[in-house]
């Protein structure tokens, strides 16, 4: 199929960095330079000796060159002592007058490679090697025969070879391009791999349906990790083995069973066994009772007095029980209403003149509970107030929680299919409704905002995370059901004390253009025919007979009224697109096998409307970090607005208002260095003058420090990024020439550093950032993250967190305690889907494959205990009360900041609140803290409750490994209960 590029260029803004040690011979002095010029892709140089590199012990020392591949140098100790010139253009270790690639004086690991046979391949592979390291084998073409593995893979030892040059070959004309390796690695299409990518999970097994009563015999379907899984079961309640039944096909449950299974993988290793109950009784009951309340949940201005109603389909009596105080109802709380309410069974007002959750357990005669929540927040709305006091929880709607299956719809790219071959998680999946039922689990973590994708109507054939606007008058209809619209989310999440924040994108729309305005020239997708295809065999999940879409009745998306005459008509007619259609371009005609796949899919980036779109073509190559990016369409379905022009300005501003009168709290924008800092302004400006307190921030994406212009050590100017866009000046060497712009961002610039630090159990470098604070207009307003949907710490910037949990736990204090407004993305206080990349990479990946995976099985009534029982999930819990109880880790500013690698002081002071808080963080180790000038007085640590005299202005005290002390000023005590990780 083919592939939409969006999410692999924003995966790829920022080149590769390169990193080069040096080992100090011994005659030369303690500090070590290193000095360059002649760096690529960016001209990068310095002045001699250069800058200091980093001591990584036993004389060895490091640099990282930030979006550089390329560089000539010179390592100097800045006494006399220098080497010659030398060039690199890839990590190496540089040790007695060599470079090599790996660390010489650490033992060799032989290097193992695999390697998976394409099937049209020869089935003799060889591996041909040269330039081989340490030892300087090579061989002659077409090198040596691979040793056959399993399922098409190959595997080759070397011997004293830890690092080669390789390249692959059948022999004969088949080979791939020239590679290197100096680790063991799976290479599969295209791509190197740490593990074998292909390799079975041990398998765990499923069900559909569940085990439960049921009225009516089942039919069992069995589901286990991978395809081709074999499957024992035992219906008897006896231990399976591989003597047992094997699994073939659905499994008829027609008496009370005890159904036992196991699984079995290809590599011959066993799963757990599994057990489900089914009771099939004819006379159960499942009807629950339902109950509807006079007066809707909302927002009201005045008290109210709702009355409940329950009913329920049979003669015997009901009990419901409430609270509201917002605890969870049970048998013991306060009765609300009893008795028969086979035609409706109204209990008695109730007055409610402050902010109220009602919340009920009905129980029938025949024990079927419904539990029901009604939120009401009366008098004064949600205040505005500092957004420095919340805490945000990002999330992809679309992948958070399903409520409403109905509205679900798979995209034409990245269909997943299960064994049977049928397409299996929607992309568009979670909706407004799932996240309503699942607010109080956001709340419960103790988050006071949530972060939502882009909700207006999207258009693309991956555009499920909402980031491809084809209408933002609109929300998408694949995100509402008829009881949950976005004016209902937002009502619900105020009623419970939490803020929206709307995603906005400013910089593109999709490929079809915007709906209403402006037209970009396509052919109808239900005409496009594959090479080697022909109309009407289209078969791809619910794709089928063409790819147009299938859930339009004429299987068109395209439904834009400025398209000209010959599209429209076909917007309404010939939905198996077979009726000839002469492309209006080129004269030919339609459907045609192999036909132009861009003009069904891309663009012409010459021809479009300068009124809507710029005209400079698209991004490649160093547009990265010029300013062509800003006027360059960053792929074939985000295309770039000219957003200068007023048409473009008033459509966006007057789209966006309307939203913001709905009660949208906040706004969130996507590819901020696309747009020129003072036209985004004129954006931003115009929202906040429509809704004044409103906060804005953003997104501009950098894969290193980031400062630009300021510090020689960046290879993009100033004006791309992220502190340019906090500041009003227009010295790109001079932050303070000019004032705060009011526009904050996502601190891409501490981020960036996670990757060699917290990554690593390490707090180093993070001092180092916090130091130029200054830079920003107001860094207390910076929201800062470990991770999102676009980004990771680890590897190359791409894979969600994988090192330790305790790091985790520690990176957390440190984001929930320093300065900023800490962001957590859906998923992480559970460690989801821990080190997998953040996006789809392989060709073939499926979301499910992702960071971006579906969530809803965590939350569902049988696994949320197990999800909030998380360690991390209690720690982030525990950490969010913390800082809502102490005013200066919302909004004070920062001083004294300290880090030794393993631990980190500071101290924060908000004078408004008079609150003030000494804060030590370790990570790996337990560290003793020490902090000076501090101001005397009796402080409590938050954590644990201890009080410390201060009447020297020192402050010391012992933190636990990966732990907090948080010693406030005057504290009242302890807050929350000990965890794993903040004890």
């Amino acid at each position: 199929m083919i592939g939409w590029l969006y999410h692999y260029i924003r995966a790829t803004e920022n080149m590769a960095d390169l990193l080069v040690y040096f080992k100090r011979p011994n005659s030369w002095q303690q500090t070590i330079n290193i000095y360059y010029w002649d760096t690529s892709p960016s001209s990068e140089s310095i002045s001699w000796p250069g800058v200091a590199m980093t001591d990584e012990g036993n004389d060895w020392y490091s640099y990282r060159f930030s979006g550089v591949d390329k560089a000539t140098l010179i390592f100097n100790d800045g006494q006399g002592k220098q080497t010659r010139d030398l060039q690199r253009e890839e990590d190496g270790w540089y040790f007695n007058n060599k470079w090599y690639d790996r660390n010489p004086e650490t033992p060799i690991t032989p290097l193992v490679v695999h390697f998976k046979r394409p099937t049209s391949w020869q089935q003799t592979v060889n591996i041909y090697y040269w330039n081989a390291s340490p030892s300087s084998e090579s061989v002659s073409w077409p090198g040596v025969a691979m040793t056959a593995e399993d399922n098409d893979w190959y595997r080759y030892d070397f011997s004293e070879v830890d690092t080669a040059n390789i390249i692959f070959n059948d022999g004969s004309s088949r080979q791939t391009d020239n590679l290197r390796r100096n680790r063991e690695g799976w290479f599969f299409n295209n791509s190197w791999y740490d593990q074998n990518p292909q390799r079975p999970d041990i398998p765990v097994i499923t069900v559909m349906p569940k085990g439960a009563t049921y009225q009516e015999s089942q039919h069992i379907t069995l589901i286990s990790s991978n395809p081709d899984d074999a499957i024992y079961y035992t219906t008897d309640g006896t231990t399976p083995t591989i003597e047992s039944n094997l699994y073939q096909q659905p499994i008829l449950i027609e008496t009370n069973t005890t159904l036992r299974c196991i699984g079995r993988n290809a590599l011959g290793e066993m799963g757990a066994i599994f057990e489900f109950i089914y009771t099939i009784d004819p006379n159960a009951d499942f009807r629950k009772p339902t109950i509807t309340a006079s007066e809707d949940s909302g927002n009201y201005q005045e008290a109210i007095s709702p009355r409940f109603t329950i009913t329920d389909p049979r003669e015997t009596p009901i009990i419901a029980y409430y609270t509201n105080d917002g605890t969870e109802p049970t048998t013991h709380s306060n009765i609300y209403v009893q008795g028969n309410a086979i035609n409706g069974l109204t209990g008695p007002k109730m007055i409610l003149d402050t902010t109220t959750n009602v919340r009920f357990l009905i129980i029938d005669g025949a024990g079927n509970e419904t539990y029901a929540d009604f939120y009401y927040s009366v008098g004064s709305q949600v205040e505005e107030g500092d957004f420095r006091a919340e805490t945000i929880y990002f999330l992809i709607t679309t992948r958070f929680y399903d409520g409403d299956p109905s509205n679900n719809f798979f995209c034409r790219d990245r269909i997943k299919f299960n064994a049977a071959g049928e397409a299996e998680d929607p992309h568009w999946r979670g909706d407004f409704k799932g996240l309503i039922q699942k607010l109080d689990y956001i709340k419960d973590l103790g988050f006071t905002a949530i972060w939502i994708t882009p909700p207006i109507e999207n258009r693309s054939g991956l555009d499920y995370h909402g980031y491809h606007g084809y209408d933002w008058t609109k929300i998408d209809p694949r995100l509402e059901s008829p009881d949950a619209t976005y004016q209902d989310l937002i009502n619900e999440a105020h009623a419970r004390g939490i803020k929206i924040i709307q995603d906005v994108v400013v910089n593109h729309s999709c490929q079809y253009g915007i709906r209403g305005k402006v037209w970009i020239d396509h052919l109808p997708i239900k005409y496009f025919v594959p090479q080697g295809s022909q109309q009407g065999q289209v078969n791809y999940g619910p794709y089928q007979g063409n790819l147009g879409n299938y859930q339009s009745e004429f299987k068109e998306d395209n439904d834009n009224p400025v398209a000209p005459d010959w599209f429209k008509e076909r917007q309404t007619s010939d939905a198996e697109g077979v009726v000839p259609l002469v492309d209006p371009l080129t004269g030919e005609t339609v459907p045609k096998e192999g036909y132009n796949p861009n003009r069904f899919f891309g663009i012409d980036a010459n021809n479009l409307d300068p009124e809507w779109y710029h005209q400079d073509g698209f991004m490649a190559g160093g547009d990265w970090e010029n300013v062509s990016i800003q006027t360059k369409h960053l792929a074939g379905d985000t295309i770039d607005l000219a957003t200068r022009r007023d048409n473009v300005k008033d459509y966006l501003i007057n789209a966006i208002c309307r939203y913001l009168d709905m009660g949208v709290d906040a706004l969130r924008i996507d590819t901020v260095k696309h747009v020129e800092r003072n036209n985004l302004l004129e954006y931003i400006n115009a929202w906040k003058t429509h809704k004044p307190g409103l906060f804005v921030f953003g997104e501009n994406l950098v894969k290193g420090t980031g400062w630009g212009d300021l510090f020689g050590d960046d290879n993009a100017p100033s004006f791309l990024r992220p502190w340019w866009y906090t500041r009003l000046g227009d010295d790109p060497k001079d932050p303070n020439s000019g004032e705060d712009s009011g526009f904050s961002v996502l601190d891409f610039s501490l981020f960036s550093t996670f990757r060699d630090n917290v990554s690593r159990g390490s707090f180093s470098g993070i001092g180092a950032i916090l130091a130029n604070d200054w830079v920003y207009g107001d860094a207390t307003t910076l929201v800062t993250f470990l991770q999102n949907h676009d980004v990771g710490p680890d590897n190359d910037f791409r894979f969600r967190f994988q090192g330790n949990t305790e790091w985790a736990a520690a990176t957390y204090n440190l984001l929930w305690t320093i300065r900023g407004i800490p962001c957590l993305y859906f998923g992480e206080e559970i460690e989801f889907m821990k080190g997998k990349p953040q996006d789809i990479i392989g060709n073939d990946d499926t979301l499910d494959e992702t960071g971006r995976a579906y969530y809803g099985p965590h939350l569902e009534d049988d696994t949320i205990q197990t999800t909030q029982s998380h360690p991390l999930y209690q720690h982030i819990k525990r950490l969010n009360l913390i800082r809502s109880c102490i005013p200066a880790l919302q909004k004070g500013t920062m001083s004294q900041v300290n880090e030794w690698g393993n631990a980190m002081s500071f101290v924060r002071e908000d004078q408004a609140s008079n609150s003030y808080v000494a804060v030590g963080l370790t990570i790996g180790s337990e560290q003793q803290i020490t902090i000076n000038n501090v101001k005397n007085g009796i402080y409590c640590d938050a954590v644990t409750g201890k009080k410390i005299d201060v009447n020297n202005n020192t402050l010391s005290f012992l933190v636990r490994a990966n732990s907090a002390g948080i010693y406030v000023l005057n504290g009242e005590g302890k807050i929350g209960e000990d965890g794993v990780y903040l004890t």
